[in-house]
């Protein structure tokens, strides 16, 4: 089977970026030959032999119009050299399936932008690209990585309930604390700097904004002076972090935090960390939430994260309560940071790494693409 990804920009440590290439290794080993369509692409790693990237050569002086320029240009190569299944990582028109990482982008234009925003061309843009996924007419198929969005979706755009198709999450198995977790833990702290007594939180995210690290740095300021003379924030993630360093300064918080970059080490981190917080205003799943269990590390979420969920069952941190409330917050931060329980929620969430479920995103997402591949009404729909 010939396959073609469609992704606007690619950089190594995305939560969608990662997904994709899991998904590309899993076709690549069953055989099928693979294209990627790209804008950006940074990454200095080889590709997996039988894949192909071919990178638009469009510009535009706003997002939404080189967007479009990409779609259209990927539509007119699709008719001179087709495939069999074209997959959307971002919402575009001429798509036969979606993963749908992105949460609902008419939702957020509802009910986090003001009526003037949904007048500007922008928005009329993106919602075309939305409509052309969710219609209830639309052909498109749509692979889910948890609940959370897909009653907006549907509230929205009618879209039948047969068109979604949930898949489990995609852990990599290196995310696991392994048999000598404590001596990395103790190699980590120690090129750190964070001593025995001290505490090492962990933010990360390439999204700064979206993921909520200014109400992080608003809870570590509100930390109990005590508390917060031994704790240190470090923040991974490949994003702008100067107006978060510009903020921490005025909270006058700036020398307990560190931003870090997006790391290949990201596992590292996670053995030496005493807690992950993720304080997302929008977060359609959560991946490093697994990450963060599975590693043995405490973990303080928003309740709107697809995967809050595990975490609730597992027993393995604490969830802040939607609607969001910052006091509510830096209570809970204080408790994850000092509470007795924080044994039990470390080995609460080290159980979920026995769950095989967590691991097969991957396979289940090809699993379907070839059953899309196979139905005559499909094949090659995102061609034309």
């Amino acid at each position: 089977m010939k396959i073609a990804f469609c992704i606007f920009k690619y950089f190594p440590f995305g939560g969608i970026q990662r997904d994709l290439m899991k998904m590309v290794a899993e076709s690549r080993s069953r055989g099928h030959w693979v294209r990627i369509y790209a804008i950006h692409w940074r990454d200095d790693g080889p590709l997996p032999d039988g894949v192909e990237l071919k990178l638009a050569p469009v510009k535009a002086l706003a997002n939404h119009r080189l967007y479009e320029r990409f779609a259209d240009w990927v539509r007119a190569d699709l008719k001179a050299e087709p495939v069999d299944l074209v997959v959307g990582m971002n919402k575009m028109p001429g798509l036969d399936a979606y993963y749908a990482g992105d949460s609902c982008y008419q939702d957020k234009a509802r009910t986090q932008r003001s009526a003037w925003y949904r007048l500007l061309p922008r928005y009329r843009s993106l919602l075309r690209s939305e409509r052309a996924v969710f219609d209830a007419d639309a052909d498109t198929e749509i692979l889910t990585i948890s609940d959370a969005q897909t009653p907006a979706y549907r509230r929205y755009y009618q879209t039948p309930a047969e068109r979604f198709h949930p898949l489990p999450p995609g852990i990599e198995r290196n995310r696991t604390a392994p048999a000598d977790k404590g001596a990395i833990r103790r190699r980590m702290r120690a090129q750190l700097g964070v001593g025995d007594g001290e505490c090492l939180l962990l933010f990360i995210g390439s999204g700064f904004i979206k993921k909520g690290l200014d109400r992080l740095l608003e809870g570590l300021n509100a930390l109990p002076r005590e508390v917060f003379a031994k704790t240190w924030l470090y923040v991974l993630g490949d994003d702008n972090a100067e107006p978060f360093e510009r903020l921490a300064d005025r909270l006058g918080i700036g020398e307990q935090v560190r931003f870090m970059g997006g790391r290949p080490d990201v596992p590292d981190f996670l053995f030496a960390a005493d807690g992950f917080v993720l304080p997302a205003y929008d977060e359609n799943a959560g991946m490093v939430i697994l990450e963060a269990m599975i590693a043995g590390t405490p973990a303080l979420v928003t309740e709107n994260c697809g995967y809050a969920p595990y975490l609730r069952e597992a027993r393995a941190g604490l969830i802040t309560p939607t609607p969001y409330d910052q006091d509510t917050f830096n209570a809970q931060l204080a408790e994850l940071i000092t509470s007795d329980e924080r044994t039990d929620w470390a080995r609460n969430g080290q159980a979920l790494a026995d769950d095989e479920r967590i691991y097969q995103l991957a396979q289940r997402a090809v699993d379907r693409f070839e059953a899309f591949a196979s139905r005559p009404a499909l094949t090659g729909s995102g061609c034309q």
